[in-house]
């Protein structure tokens, strides 16, 4: 089984504090229930935007915007194409992550798939790679230099299998944030497909923070760092790995740069709490509380922008009378607006 040789060193065992710090603190945080939604509605565009972008996306952060929303935009129908797929896969990492269990094969290919769907041949999507792979840079003038070889496509089955028990066996011994920056490098060194390979890694370190409890109310974008200098991130996924796959790879300066990142991003997700209101004494009028069921609701709108009395039905397995007495609430609570009429009726976030 696979046995990630890692360091904890000063600059790990510091952040990992600060981290720890923050967390608490935004758990404890009072926020009201369409603030947060809101704050979790922008995260989801976030990530749809920094994780395609860190691939070479082209679309402006408000132009993911646009193509969430259903809306036209002038743009090469890869790179749309991309960000719609991105989408998809977000609302299955939203969906996944209520189901407290491990990882499994046949989610990471249903995410590979989603993901990677239209943009390849059809019989490469949701498989393993049937070819060696190499990562390549272009030096310029027409010239290249191979910076990492991946394992032996032969190989690829069995080192996901292994990776997915080790990460199920280490949930008791194992830091959250360890596991998952060590899944998150893992991952993308197998380079289990022909493409789509980060974009996967980073759904599935996403996931696995989230059924850790290590969600940060699911307003956390680590994709926002690695998007800010891609150059640095692809450097320290690279510096651990070095020119060829190697099982006793040490992946601590990768953890270094791992959890510096999460520090970041965890200290901006307070300081966009502490803008809302927090330390304020709410007035009563103010005070909405929710229920599990309203709860499950407006995480799904949060997710997927729209909601009609189907997707209440569906998720809470009420009748659809029962579903739209639960949106006549929300919307008497001004949590949440009714669009159109009839069958076509639906509801968004109020503003």
């Amino acid at each position: 089984m696979l046995d990630p040789k890692y360091s904890i060193t000063s600059s790990i065992l510091s952040n990992m504090t600060e981290i720890a710090e923050v967390k608490a603190v935004v758990e404890r945080s009072r926020v009201l229930p369409l603030n947060e939604a809101h704050l979790r509605r922008q995260a989801i565009l976030r990530m749809a935007h920094t994780s395609t972008s860190i691939e070479g996306n082209r679309l402006a952060q408000y132009e993911v915007g646009k193509v969430i929303e259903g809306k036209t935009v002038k743009a090469p129908q890869k790179d749309i194409q991309e960000v719609e797929n991105y989408f998809k896969a977000l609302k299955l990492i939203s969906e996944l992550s209520a189901l407290r269990r491990n990882i499994t094969e046949k989610e990471i290919f249903k995410l590979h798939k989603i993901v990677i769907e239209g943009l390849v041949e059809k019989s490469k999507e949701g498989c393993y790679r049937s070819g060696d792979v190499y990562v390549i840079d272009e030096l310029g003038n027409g010239t290249e230099k191979v910076r990492f070889k991946a394992p032996p496509a032969g190989k690829v089955p069995y080192l996901i299998k292994d990776l997915l028990l080790w990460l199920n066996n280490s949930s008791s011994g194992i830091h959250p944030i360890i596991r998952s920056g060590i899944l998150h490098l893992q991952f993308v060194t197998i380079h289990p497909f022909t493409d789509g390979n980060g974009r996967v890694a980073r759904l599935l370190t996403q996931l696995q923070l989230y059924r850790d409890g290590w969600d940060f109310r699911k307003i956390l974008v680590l994709e926002d760092y690695y998007n800010l200098d891609r150059k640095s991130y692809y450097t320290a996924e690279n510096f651990a790995q070095g020119a060829n796959y190697d099982p006793s790879m040490d992946f601590t300066t990768w953890l270094e740069y791992f959890t510096e990142g999460f520090l970041i991003e965890a200290g901006k997700v307070l300081e966009q709490i502490q803008s809302i209101g927090f330390g304020r004494v709410s007035k009563r009028s103010e005070q909405i509380f929710l229920d599990a069921q309203e709860i499950k609701i407006m995480d799904f709108l949060t997710t997927t922008g729209r909601i009609t009395s189907d997707d209440v039905a569906g998720i809470l397995s009420l009748t659809k009378r029962s579903a739209q007495l639960k949106l006549k609430e929300l919307v008497y609570k001004k949590l949440i607006n009714i669009q159109g009429k009839g069958p076509s009726t639906f509801y968004l976030l109020s503003k």
